[in-house]
């Protein structure tokens, strides 16, 4: 037998073999789920036709916790038939007849979401997970950095308009860049070789569509050359997203900048059947107003979002969506955005003239 041939079957069958022990993994991890889930309903059950006394439950678990561990070994303590209890209960709503198919994340990401008061947001993280394919430190990290609740923050602060909403509610405003640990000084090229040697992370921060495709990508106008700091790609928007890192707060000269490269992308990057690119500028500061007549009215799709590198406390987040409550209650639905619309002041007057 030839040596190739040999190296062609056995990466082959060393191949199979992996996608059949995955598989069979993601089996087992759903079906011990799903018996969790029913030894949690079984609980549940007695409980509530059972003795009535106080502390009944506790009682109840402990015996089983005992007999089971004697009978099946680890993993029946009181702690865990408890995570099993409030599982089925945090579930059972939800899932009415239970299968393998029902609980496809592994136990572990589940009892991770226990914990969350929002049923909201065990479904958002559970679906996210999925799609994503994250393991437990990643589902972990997420939940910290409260993604939820900024992905919550950032779409109710996207404009009402149609066009820029379907581009400009892919990105979030602030990104958390904690993983870096960065000291208190450091500069633009620490932050973005932190960015680079952190990739994986940083994808995971930004969302499960964007693609790393370079860093300090020259480009020529007239007689200088210029160099943006990161180019992405979004598989969604299939279109380029040049990222310009600033260290300071946002200026009206960080937009204009991002406007001429994302002018030359155009001409010279984007490809047959690419969308328009985006720009993003991550600054340690933003300004909201500056941000607003700068970015406002540009022919190009250009974003100004906040990046931090400790996270933020819950106190702070919460703050933060109470102030934008309002703003996003003041907001007209969309029958009434789709209601004729009144002149402005600039507009009545050219009107009358």
């Amino acid at each position: 037998m030839k040596l190739t041939t040999y190296r062609s079957t056995l990466a082959d069958v060393s191949r199979l073999l992996a996608t059949a022990r995955a598989a069979s993994a993601r089996t087992v991890n759903s079906v011990m789920t799903t018996t969790y889930f029913l030894i949690g309903k079984r609980i549940v059950e007695d409980e509530q036709n059972g003795d009535t006394r106080a502390g009944y439950g506790e009682l109840l678990v402990e015996r089983l916790a005992s007999d089971l561990t004697k009978k099946f070994g680890r993993g029946f303590s009181k702690r865990n038939l408890f995570l099993m209890r409030a599982f089925y209960v945090s579930q059972s709503q939800i899932v009415q007849t239970p299968s393998a198919q029902s609980f496809p994340l592994p136990w572990s990401h589940y009892v991770r979401l226990l914990p969350l008061d929002s049923a909201e947001a065990r479904s958002f993280y559970e679906r996210e997970a999925l799609k994503g394919g994250w393991t437990f430190r990643q589902l972990d990290r997420q939940v910290q950095s409260q993604f939820y609740e900024r992905t919550v923050l950032s779409t109710k602060k996207v404009k009402p308009r149609v066009e820029r909403d379907s581009r400009e509610a892919l990105f979030k405003d602030p990104y958390l860049l904690e993983f870096l640990d960065l000291k208190d000084e450091y500069s633009e090229d620490d932050l973005e070789q932190g960015l680079v040697s952190k990739l994986e992370s940083f994808l995971m921060e930004l969302g499960p569509d964007f693609t790393f495709i370079g860093r300090q990508k020259r480009l020529r106008i007239g007689e200088e050359w210029y160099r943006v700091d990161l180019l992405l790609f979004h598989r969604r928007l299939r279109c380029l997203v040049i990222v310009d890192l600033k260290l300071g707060k946002f200026t009206h000269a960080d937009a204009g900048q991002m406007h001429m490269y994302l002018n030359y992308a155009k001409a010279h990057w984007v490809l047959e059947g690419e969308g328009p690119p985006v720009g993003l500028i991550l600054c340690a500061q933003g300004d909201e107003a500056l941000a607003h007549y700068a970015l406002e009215g540009l022919n190009n799709t250009v974003l100004a979002a906040q990046y931090r590198t400790v996270l933020p406390s819950e106190r702070a987040l919460v703050a933060c969506l109470e102030r934008a409550l309002p703003v996003i209650a003041s907001r007209p639905t969309k029958r009434q955005a789709a209601a004729p619309r009144t002149l402005r002041g600039s507009e009545t007057r050219a009107a009358s003239h």
